[in-house]
């Protein structure tokens, strides 16, 4: 089966980030099993814009932006797209790079204690910046499926702990409830888990691991199944973060803290384990997809180990990691970033679904009425979330 597995599990590994954990963890606190079914609803969205995204990129040999520059003929609206999108993802990433960091490094002081936790930090940016310089696709490829292998299990097993109720999850899962002051937890569980630079990675990734559209059925298993087990994980977190009473929870490790009276120290340990891999996970993908993000905005013929291809990926972690030792949050960027990704989740919505209905792109592999159905559906989605978003960000102005 591992054999198989391709880049649907890169993105398993973005998505299953510090902010996925938190976002998790404070909706099953502050609403228990009533908010699993946005989770579930996340994941199918996910799998149907991810699988758009793997099949435009394996179809068209192309990755998304450079889809978008040769698509998108009008000079001023090209220019805009592509300018939002630079804005979004390289900017969005680096200011999210350092929660990425800070979550592995929370993870780190769970399992080895608070010594060196000043240094924790340097520790996994040399991990990262490392594994993306001397790495090729193949080798990160084996070390994130060994990494979201460990995050599943340890997430798993502190569910498994709890012992759930299990006619309450499914009821949680498959009838919508929407309890008071839920609409923000809502909010966080999708806008999380169904990623704008998601699309942009997947999309340049599938041809790293495979050459030829005879492979799309390969490519829609591993992107399925990836996504599902990303999807488990994160009800994992839901149901175990359920466990606990009382509103003190405002992070993952506080979690763990209060899992520790009723499951002993094995709680606090999985919780580290599993947030130091999502950290780890996505302090690596957020670099490497700014930088295919960048190699297809501006059209380079670069591949890995390219000097701007490394170029683009050394600044987003280097902001992380030195945004961390000076305690700097840089809440304006992270602002910027939000705003960005709520124009650019629907702007790519809609523009993945247009292109994955034109002829001349992807030939007779264009959408059935099926997948119409649901990214129409999805598209509202993300239009609302994304009005949400711009709305909220900017009252708090």
């Amino acid at each position: 089966m591992f054999k198989k597995l391709g880049p649907g599990v890169l993105i398993a590994a973005a998505f299953i980030g510090p902010g996925t954990v938190t976002a998790c963890t404070l909706a099953g606190v502050g609403f228990g099993y009533d908010l699993l079914w946005a989770m579930g609803l996340s994941i199918v969205a996910t799998m149907v814009l991810q699988e758009m995204s793997a099949r435009l990129g394996l179809v068209s040999g192309k990755g998304l932006a450079e889809v978008i520059r040769a698509e998108v003929r009008h000079p001023a609206a090209k220019v805009l797209a592509i300018t939002v999108i630079l804005s979004a993802i390289v900017v969005g990433n680096a200011a999210y790079e350092a929660g990425n960091i800070g979550g592995a490094t929370l993870g780190m002081q769970a399992v080895f204690g608070d010594g060196g936790a000043g240094y924790y930090h340097y520790i996994i940016g040399a991990v990262a910046f490392l594994l993306l310089y001397l790495g090729n696709y193949k080798m990160l490829e084996k070390i994130f499926i060994t990494l979201v292998v460990l995050m599943s299990l340890s997430f798993i097993l502190t569910a498994v702990l709890t012992k759930p109720n299990i006619l309450a999850i499914l009821k949680g899962l498959l009838i919508p409830k929407m309890p008071s002051e839920s609409i923000l937890g809502v909010m966080a569980l999708v806008g999380t888990t169904i990623v704008p630079y998601n699309l942009f990675l997947h999309a340049s990734l599938v041809n790293e691991r495979w050459n030829s559209p005879k492979d799309l059925k390969w490519a829609q298993r591993d992107t399925y199944t990836a996504v599902l087990l990303g999807g488990v994980v994160s009800l994992c977190i839901i149901i175990s973060a359920a466990a606990i009473e009382g509103d003190s929870v405002s992070n993952v490790m506080d979690l763990a803290m209060g899992l520790e009276p009723l499951y002993g120290q094995s709680a606090v340990l999985l919780m580290g384990i599993g947030l130091f891999a999502a950290g780890v996970t996505s302090a690596i993908t957020a670099p490497m997809a700014a930088a295919y993000v960048a190699k297809s905005c501006f059209g380079w013929q670069d591949d890995l180990k390219s000097f701007r291809f490394r170029l683009v990926w050394m600044v987003v972690l280097f902001i992380g990691v030195f945004g961390l030792s000076f305690d700097v949050r840089p809440i304006e960027v992270i602002t910027f970033a939000q705003v960005a990704n709520g124009i650019l989740l629907p702007f790519i919505a809609i523009f993945l679904f247009w292109v994955v209905n034109r002829t001349e792109v992807l030939g007779t592999l264009v959408n059935g009425f099926f997948k119409n159905s649901l990214g129409l559906v999805i598209i509202a989605l993300a239009v609302v979330l994304g009005l949400k978003s711009i709305i909220i960000v900017v009252g708090g102005w």
